[in-house]
């Protein structure tokens, strides 16, 4: 073999064994306040380290208020006047729109049929709603005239749900999940006191359907402080629109 071929076949060899070197550290690449950082080598056993911190990173990341901004309209299929809402609205007609028939959220609001946050109210999540029955199952407006942001927690969706006033009586606690019916599993069709730790809405009737109410993080001590004129309560969901859920479950308790 030449002295060429010799040194060949030994830079052939380094290249490879640098390679598996190489591979054996792991290649990491990351970007930075808009700096690519890398690519660069790492040990392996300090790859999980990295992965856990922007995981942590992103995490924060979500739990932070998304921007508030919802687009309404005058005239139904969002047809008309249209004005650009990004917080409390107390009355749409100081804007300028005597009422709103269709709108576009991009972030979770809460409208009400009547001026000052009165009357019947329904939960707006990120979507469309072209008319009054994208947003209600019972057509008793088919206008909205105020609004409100949804205010939420990072915490896990967490409800516990009391039979009675007070936080007394039979106690069902629902966690990361939805329930179309309580009556199905178990529980009873009235709610007198609710404690919550991040959104829901709760339904007068099984199946999400009839008045809403929107329960926020706090205390309930009787059906009246979550907007009820009654204790008739049959399914609950959560509002999903700001946070990601990987999984529910829902436990019943007795007391």
């Amino acid at each position: 073999m030449s002295s060429g071929d010799k040194s060949k076949t030994s830079s052939q060899t380094d290249g490879k064994a640098a390679q598996g070197k190489k591979s054996e550290m792991g290649m990491m690449s990351y970007k930075v306040g808009g700096c690519c950082m890398g690519p660069f080598f790492l040990p392996t056993r300090y790859k999980c380290l990295i992965k856990m911190c922007c995981f942590n990173h992103i995490r924060n990341f979500i739990s932070e208020p998304l921007c508030l901004q919802m687009y309404v309209f005058d005239q139904e299929n969002f047809q008309g006047r249209m004005i650009e809402i990004s917080n409390e609205c107390m009355n749409v007609c100081e804007l300028g729109m005597d009422r709103v028939r269709s709108l576009r959220v991009e972030c979770g609001f809460v409208g009400f049929e009547q001026m000052n946050f009165c009357g019947e109210m329904y939960i707006l999540e990120k979507g469309e709603y072209p008319r009054w029955d994208s947003w209600s199952n019972c057509q008793k407006n088919d206008y909205l005239l105020s609004f409100r942001p949804v205010r939420m927690d990072p915490e896990k969706h967490k409800i516990c749900l009391y039979e009675v006033g007070e936080f007394k009586g039979r106690k069902m606690e629902i966690m990361d999940d939805d329930v179309p019916s309580l009556f199905s599993y178990g529980f009873t069709d009235r709610v007198g006191s609710i404690i919550v730790s991040c959104g829901f809405v709760g339904y007068q009737f099984p199946g999400y359907r009839g008045s809403q109410y929107l329960l926020e993080k706090g205390d309930y001590r009787h059906f009246n402080e979550y907007g009820a004129r009654h204790p008739q309560f049959q399914s609950v969901r959560r509002i999903r629109d700001m946070q990601w859920h990987q999984q529910g479950c829902y436990t019943m308790a007795s007391k």
